[in-house]
Formats: C-alpha cells, structure tokens, sequence
C-alpha cells in the first residue's frame, strides 16, 4: 500500500469506538512500521491559553487564539502536545508535511501562538493515534475508514463539528446514504 501521509481517515459510521467515532484523523506519517495521525475534529474542554498556563509558557490572555479550543489527537500519550500548523519562516523545530501543513512539539512555537509572530492558523492536539505495522491497512479492509486527501481548510477554517460532514462530502458521498453496517461486496 501506498502511504496515507498527508491524508485524512474518516470514520465510518459503523466505528463505535468513543475515541475514533464520527473522527477525521489526518495523518502526519505512515510507512512500514506503521502510521501516526491526529484526530483534529474532537475538542476538549481546554483552551489554548488555560493549556499553555499549565506548562507555564507565558501567554496573551487577550488573542483570539488563547481562546482557540485544544483537540484530543488520539489514545496515545495524551500527555503530549502536537501543534499542526500552516508554514511559518523561521520555525527550524516544526516539520513540514506538506506545503500547507507543518507539525511541532516545540516549546518556542507554542510560546509563539499567542503573540503576533504565530502561524496564520494552527491547532493544538493532545495525544496522538498510532498504529503498529499492517494494523491500519487490516483495518482499512474491514471498513472503518474512507480515505481522502487531506485539505488544510478542514483542518484549519472549518469549524469542528462540520469536519466530519465536510471531509465526507469531498467524497462527493451523501452521509445519510452511507451504512451502519461493514462488509465486503
């Protein structure tokens, strides 16, 4: 299979699993070891500047984006920070993924995200979701996921509860046509 990198995973309406339910998990690396992704469309109740007073970066309590909400990227080390973010000069520590996507776990790059040198737009996600080798691919084949190519205006400009229906609808799929039920024709 070819890699899923700067793609999005979409939850089939059949996923029940509280984590991944109604999901769209964008994902930042996949090869033969496996695959990482974050979940960018399930907040939580935490906001960037009540997470940033917490690890005790300084921040403006006044910016739009202290008040942006933090997201839930997946099950694994949900004590982790990851910031996906559009491209910004001068980041050396954030990795691109492509030309409209970065990603950072940087402490000078959240730092920044409430001062006027931020990225235009970012999210912040704690935790991350993460599959071993062949684990995404088996569930793949037991339709859990459609996959599309990732779009930054979901990540960054469509509100959160939209991006599922959104994410679906660059399918050019009707939602309410989709089955509750896996299976293989």
């Amino acid at each position: 299979m070819q890699s899923l990198a700067n793609h999005f995973l979409i939850a089939m309406p059949n996923l029940q699993d509280p984590m991944f339910k109604r999901s769209v998990t964008y994902i930042c690396e996949h090869n033969e070891e496996g695959a990482m992704g974050l979940i960018v469309n399930h907040p939580i109740d935490v906001t960037v500047g009540e997470l940033l007073d917490q690890i005790e970066i300084d921040n403006d309590k006044d910016s739009s984006a202290a008040d942006q909400t933090v997201f839930a990227g997946g099950p694994v080390h949900t004590d982790r920070g990851f910031v996906l973010h559009t491209p910004k000069i001068g980041y050396a520590s954030s990795k691109e993924l492509s030309s409209d996507i970065m990603i950072t776990t940087s402490k000078d790059v959240l730092a920044s995200l409430t001062y006027h040198d931020s990225p235009d737009a970012f999210i912040i996600t704690l935790g991350y979701s993460g599959w071993e080798k062949g684990q995404l691919e088996q569930e793949i084949l037991e339709n859990s996921w459609l996959i599309i190519q990732a779009d930054p205006e979901i990540i960054f400009s469509t509100p959160p509860e939209k991006r599922w229906e959104k994410a679906v609808s660059m399918l050019g799929i009707d939602i309410s046509q989709l089955s509750n039920q896996a299976g293989h024709a």
